[in-house]
């Protein structure tokens, strides 16, 4: 097991859900945290209550990472004790929309793609000069099962991920020969704010019904187990689903005579 005490940890869309599970995990391993989000009243609480708890330090950012500029000047700025990252989380992201394509708004799609595919690359870039530079780090993408597979209404979102996806995996390459790790947990079904933010949280709370959806807390910790491996193990991806999902698009609920469609 990798120590993670007093590792400094960066957390993008660290105000709520699999961000906020990531940021209280790895408080509680000891790690000193960088949380970022665009919510710093509810990221700044965030801060104070895990650093009360863990007896660790938090610098809480107020960020938004589709700004490239800002990006830029927030991560060069960082205090010279912050500069050093060891592991970046990168996890702001959003699902936008489940229109069919016919039926989207083109403007909804200029935000997924400059959050999931643009945000990441902006705030990969920050981090990955000073990680080159020591040779170690650790960068850990939230992708998707959208990135593997397709399903109606998926259309932009899932392109999204699956650049991710290609990301992950080119950006691997190129750190040929560095101690840098690089590594994706793909998510299921799983419940945050997410998809009360996509649809609204009536409809979210009926799709979660009827069965056992995965939680913000399973995904931080399989991204803490990824974060944990020896210094030479390199998880590169894992996909992980509720039981009741058999695949990106098909889901059982109690009510359920058999599978049926994820989005039906």
């Amino acid at each position: 097991m990798r120590k993670l005490e007093n590792k400094i940890v960066l957390i993008t869309g660290a105000s709520s859900g699999i961000g906020q599970s990531c940021a209280e995990q790895f408080a509680a391993q000891g790690a000193k945290l960088i949380l970022t989000a665009r919510r710093f009243d509810r990221l700044n609480d965030l801060a104070s209550t895990l650093s009360e708890k863990y007896n660790v330090d938090i610098l809480p950012l107020k960020l938004d990472v589709t700004n490239k500029q800002q990006v830029k000047s927030t991560i060069t700025s960082l205090p010279n004790h912050w500069q050093p990252v060891d592991i970046l989380v990168n996890n702001a992201g959003l699902g936008g929309t489940t229109e069919l394509m016919q039926n989207a708004d083109p403007d909804i799609w200029d935000t997924i793609i400059d959050t999931n595919v643009k945000g990441l690359l902006y705030v990969t870039k920050a981090v990955l000069t000073n990680m080159v530079e020591r040779n170690s780090g650790h960068i850990i993408n939230i992708g998707s099962v959208a990135g593997h597979d397709y399903y109606q209404g998926g259309n932009v979102y899932s392109a999204s991920k699956h650049a991710v996806k290609a990301l992950t995996r080119s950006l691997r390459i190129d750190l040929k020969g560095h101690k840098i790790r690089v590594s994706e947990v793909d998510p299921g079904a799983v419940h945050t704010e997410f998809s009360e933010q996509r649809w609204d949280k009536e409809r979210s709370d009926q799709f979660y019904s009827g069965f056992q959806p995965l939680m913000a807390e399973d995904i931080a910790d399989t991204v803490l187990y990824c974060a944990t491996r020896p210094a030479h193990v390199n998880v590169s991806e894992i996909m992980v689903y509720p039981i009741a999902q058999a695949a990106t698009s098909i889901l059982h609920k109690d009510n359920d005579t058999g599978l049926s469609n994820l989005y039906d």
